[in-house]
């Protein structure tokens, strides 16, 4: 299309000359019409903003707002070269649908200004909450990008603190997902840390501030991709899933909207049978408990969410016959399931967004209690489980628990919801074993002047391990039942069926 000959219309006629402005405006925005830009992202190995949003959005369902918008420079660059250069204001806003389901997204565009914060950016950002805050729309925010832009010059503010785009998405009930590639620096990461669930691109580096903010605070020099590794936010939980590229990301971005959506699937499901043997017959040997959930719950449904984080604790969404659910699990490869502060945190934060979207709960229990210890208590755990116990108890969907194996004082009560009697259901498993704290510990303490009154060491052993059995009789699944501390104890085959029974 030439820049003097004004577009034809469908009836192969010349437009006039103002709609002919318009088109070309418009046009101007996609990629073909920045082919160097386009280029220059594809040879790092990245998708432009309007890739990945054609990726994540439903063909034919796209909405823009705010397309033709500019930096807010015109004071000291003419309109032309501000449209040429700094197309959408380095954001592209707008509503489509994502498998069906209305979704607003937001998507900093790293190659226009390096995807800062523009004032007009902000005003359209805040277009797009507004719509999404009265629709109750989950957003998805591609977080890439510098931060704020010193450079915007049209605007009656001194440093924009009265900005109001981090409050509207803060306030937002809906679902929020965020989405770092890149870069992510000042208000991008803020963005991206008030998403529910934040999803991380191979080699992105988060921060707070930038390399200059670094420096200019006195920390030296540091290049970009030192100041937040992906790495390091995996670990710390700031970051919930890894992404292998561009697409990967968006891929995963579907998925928990999908989740979060209620979509039912068709709820195909391992043999249940399986489970009677997942367990290890040694009661004192740990296992994978993410083997559980792959047979529990739908084929390839399970989504893990924070998974170098809080260890001793899995939080995943999954499908239960085809309808999602919330998945929270002790994990016996890790401090044996033992709930430590961090996992505490974890847990609560998990229970919070399952209220959230609506979710009921699952609740696998093996845990032989809370941490203890002075060096426990030096990481605020009091707190973090008073914490977790508020979050259950508060809970406004069902949650249903089920005790695998260990299931002893406060970390299985945790579990549950503060009590196996404010579930929807709480069910055990033949391997189950209940106690007010570990076996073995309630033994040592509890006949200690028995076995040290016991001079030979042989004895004392045998003796201890009679106390042992003694309790551990009187603390399996089928004693507990016997005295109603559980609702049921099931044959592990029969636990979906019972699931769905419950929260369904």
């Amino acid at each position: 299309m030439s820049g003097q000959e004004p577009p034809a219309a469908e009836s192969g006629q010349p437009v006039r000359a103002e709609l002919a402005e318009v088109l070309q405006r418009q046009a101007a925005l996609h990629d073909e019409a920045r082919a160097e830009a386009t280029a220059k992202r594809h040879a790092a190995g990245r998708r432009t903003v309007r890739e990945n949003l054609a990726d994540l959005i439903d063909e034919g369902s796209w909405l823009e707002y705010g397309g033709l918008a500019v930096a807010a420079q015109r004071s000291r660059r003419p309109l032309a070269e501000l449209a040429a250069a700094t197309p959408a204001d380095g954001v592209v806003v707008g509503v489509g649908r994502v498998g069906g389901t209305r979704v607003g997204a937001v998507a900093y565009d790293y190659t226009v200004l390096a995807g800062t914060q523009g004032v007009t950016g902000h005003r359209k950002t805040d277009r797009l909450l507004d719509v999404a805050a009265r629709q109750e729309l989950p957003v998805v925010v591609f977080a890439e990008g510098g931060g704020g832009r010193p450079s915007d010059t049209d605007h009656p503010t001194v440093a924009g603190l009265e900005l109001t785009t981090f409050a509207s998405l803060a306030r937002l009930r809906s679902l929020r997902v965020g989405i770092a590639a890149g870069y992510c620096f000042a208000g991008n990461a803020a963005l991206l840390g008030m998403c529910d669930v934040v999803i991380g691109v191979a080699e992105a580096s988060i921060g707070m501030g930038g390399p200059a903010m670094v420096e200019a605070a006195g920390l030296g020099a540091v290049a970009p991709g030192d100041v937040g590794p992906l790495d390091v936010h995996l670990a710390s939980g700031a970051v919930d899933l890894a992404a292998a590229d561009d697409a990967d990301a968006v891929h995963l971005a579907r998925r928990v909207l999908g989740l979060a959506a209620g979509t039912r699937t068709d709820g195909r499901c391992a043999d249940q049978r399986r489970l009677r043997d997942v367990l290890p017959d040694n009661r004192r040997r740990a296992y994978d408990v993410r083997a559980v959930l792959r047979l529990l719950f739908d084929v390839d449904s399970v989504l893990e969410l924070r998974e170098r984080h809080g260890r001793s604790l899995v939080t995943a969404l999954a499908r239960l016959d085809g309808r999602p659910v919330g998945v929270l699990a002790n994990n016996p490869l890790h401090r044996a399931g033992a709930i430590d502060a961090t996992a505490a945190g974890k847990a609560t934060r998990f229970l919070r967004l399952c209220e959230r979207l609506g979710l009921p709960v699952v609740s696998l229990c093996d845990t032989p209690g809370i941490m203890v210890g002075p060096d426990a208590e030096r990481t605020g755990l009091m707190r973090a489980v008073g914490d977790l116990f508020t979050a259950g108890a508060s809970l406004r969907t069902p949650l249903a628990a089920v005790v695998l194996r260990k299931a002893y004082g406060l970390g299985a009560m945790a579990m549950a919801g503060g009590s196996f009697h404010t579930t929807r259901l709480t069910l055990a498993w033949p391997t189950g074993e209940v106690g007010a704290m570990g076996l073995e510990g309630a033994v040592r303490l509890g006949h200690r002047r028995e076995l040290a009154a016991i001079a030979d060491e042989d004895e004392r052993r045998r003796r201890y391990d009679e106390l042992v059995a003694d309790a551990y009789d009187r603390g399996r699944a089928l004693s507990a039942a016997a005295s109603f501390e559980l609702d049921d104890v099931v044959d592990p085959a029969d636990t979906r069926h019972r699931l769905l029974a419950a929260l369904f």
